[in-house]
């Protein structure tokens, strides 16, 4: 059994909407935060990025898992 394109372009889409929602949440309150003098905003805006590239990975593991549990049966 392989990778069928209707599971790399879900997990692609899924990838980019989730990391794309999580990160940019985290900008828009960071900077919020920080352009109000909170400085604690910061640490929302610094790791944006690689929390929704986290995420992406995450969910490439996850299928990833399922096709070799699929394939070695």
């Amino acid at each position: 059994m392989s990778v069928t394109r209707e599971e790399i372009l879900v997990l692609g889409l899924t990838a980019g909407v989730v990391g794309s929602l999580v990160g940019g949440l985290m900008l828009g309150i960071g900077l919020g935060l920080a352009v109000n003098g909170a400085h604690i905003g910061w640490l929302l805006v610094l790791p944006a990025a690689p929390v929704a590239g986290l995420l992406g990975y995450a969910l490439a593991r996850k299928l990833a898992k399922r096709v070799l549990r699929v394939s070695s049966r």
